[in-house]
């Protein structure tokens, strides 16, 4: 009796959480399909790495990222923060420290917002980070 009951206290735990981790990964399929759509332009802004460079993580999620998030307005889908923790290769430095990622409807409202900004967006770089960041604008195909 007690070793029926070990076994189905057993079963009934394995079945919840296979359900909890399907539950987790639909959500995490749903937001990455809610992320990208096919036609949507991607900002991309890249920190490379380099062993003498300084990044402030938390200031650009708590403070930079958001603030030029709040200058894009309506034309925000959502954005996504990027920490480098290695390359692709074993034993090499990784390619980027950070990656900002900014999804957004239009591209030239993007660039008018931005443009429009640009000297308060550029003068915050100096309160978390020394490197220059290489900027990808591109379109989701796929």
């Amino acid at each position: 009796m007690k070793f029926k009951l070990i076994v189905s206290v057993l079963i009934l735990t394995i079945n919840y959480n296979g359900l909890s981790q399907n539950k987790s990964s639909t959500k995490i399929n749903n937001r990455s399909s809610e992320t990208s759509k096919i036609g949507q332009i991607k900002v991309s802004i890249m920190y490379p790495f380099s062993e003498d460079t300084t990044f402030d993580m938390k200031y650009y999620e708590t403070k930079h990222m958001p603030m030029v998030a709040e200058y894009l307005g309506s034309n925000l889908v959502n954005y996504t923060i990027e920490k480098g923790l290695a390359s692709g290769a074993p034993n090499t430095p990784m390619a980027f420290i950070a990656i900002g990622t900014f999804y957004v409807k239009n591209l030239s409202d993007y660039q008018a917002s931005i443009g429009s900004n640009i000297d308060t967006i550029r003068s915050d770089f100096a309160n978390y980070t020394d490197i220059r960041p290489v900027i990808l604008i591109s379109e989701i195909i796929k």
